[in-house]
């Protein structure tokens, strides 16, 4: 029955996941080489992240053999435990670069807001499924108050970028499901009123750095030189590599370190200035045929449960991809959002493989029964 069930499994997701994935680690072993006389050394992250991705392995084969719908039944509790997690930050939590964001477990440092990200989508999936048709104001708003009290903790840590992603991917998914005239209207004025909002509203509560990286996007005449400089270093590198690119290891911005935070949010840049505009386009081409992979388990699920997970799935990288490609293009503002499998991080690529693995679950199960 297993063997079965792993015929069915979404093998073109398998394969374009292995393929991002070594792509990912090709490029974090650029980032990480530093040249000496006598060859070439290491930064320790990509040793941890080699150790990550072999977590993350075992994680989505464990997640991908588990029965998907039991998620269902158990969605509150994973949801109150994330809240716990989340609660715990403030009390025990590590604090790095004026953010409190993780707590130390030993060998890994966990992120509660990326465990959020899952119990949200889970909780979501679950609460879309109990109706049908478009959805109305009551239940609207209880699937939104939902999503909400995480966000509060994630941008309490302070962590815009992570908060911004769990309700996009809420928003995603209330959109799939579909919602009433009524309630599009409202969406349409409060996006209209939004940079009213977040200017009088949310602006003056971020932390120094966080209202520097808006300024420098709004106006960057106005902003200082080292505001700009992560941004503007990476630009220069993307642009270096022209139509070909430079060569792997072969950067220059990368091999003098001028792109501080390449081995995380700015992994990109270094993609970009060794492989060029053709290596680039490439590299987008797989993530869209990634995610049109996640759609087509979307689209045959047997039951809502299973599609509005999968769409969960789909919203979390859609808006992670757009989002550190806008950023370290220039197009958006800086708001700390890692690009899956490339980006280093324990909990980040754990939680990527897990629900890889939930999808293919999904794939696994679409022929097992049948709902009205």
């Amino acid at each position: 029955m297993e063997k079965r069930k792993l015929w069915h499994a979404n093998w073109a997701l398998i394969i374009l996941t292995v393929i991002i994935v070594a792509v990912g680690l090709a490029n974090l072993y650029s980032a990480c080489a530093i040249r000496l006389e006598d060859g070439i050394a290491f930064r320790p992250f990509y040793q941890r992240q080699l150790g990550f991705v072999g977590i993350g392995a075992l994680c989505m084969i464990f997640a991908m053999m588990f029965d998907y719908r039991r998620l269902e039944t158990i969605a509150l509790p994973l949801f109150i435990l994330s809240i716990v997690l989340l609660l715990l930050v403030p009390v025990i939590g590590k604090e790095v670069g004026g953010a409190r964001r993780w707590i130390p477990l030993g060998i890994i440092n966990l992120q509660p807001s990326e465990v959020a990200k899952i119990t949200v989508m889970i909780m979501g999936a679950k609460l879309l499924a109990k109706g049908k048709g478009a959805m109305g104001w009551a239940e609207f708003f209880k699937v939104l108050f939902m999503g909400m009290i995480p966000c509060m903790f994630v941008f309490l840590q302070p962590d815009l970028g992570t908060s911004i992603i769990i309700m996009a991917i809420l928003g995603g998914m209330i959109i799939f499901r579909g919602i009433k005239a009524p309630i599009v209207k409202l969406g349409i004025l409060l996006l209209l009123l939004s940079p009213i909002f977040i200017w009088k509203g949310v602006y003056p509560n971020l932390k120094p750095y966080q209202q520097q990286r808006i300024k420098s996007f709004v106006d960057p005449s106005a902003a200082s030189r080292d505001a700009l400089f992560q941004r503007d270093q990476a630009l220069i590198a993307i642009g270096s590599g022209q139509t070909w690119g430079k060569g792997w290891m072969d950067g220059p911005q990368n091999n003098l370190h001028f792109i501080r935070e390449k081995h995380t949010d700015y992994a990109i840049a270094v993609f970009g200035e060794e492989h060029g505009f053709v290596g680039s386009a490439a590299l987008v081409g797989l993530f869209c045929l990634f995610l049109l992979s996640i759609c087509a388990t979307a689209r045959d699920a047997k039951d809502r449960f299973g599609s509005y997970l999968c769409a969960g799935v789909f919203f979390y990288f859609l808006w992670q991809i757009l989002i550190n490609i806008g950023m370290v293009s220039g197009m958006m503002p800086v708001v700390g959002v890692p690009l899956p499998f490339f980006s280093h991080g324990g909990t980040g690529t754990v939680v990527n493989f897990c629900l890889i693995g939930i999808v293919l679950s999904v794939s696994m199960r679409r022929f097992v029964f049948k709902t009205s």
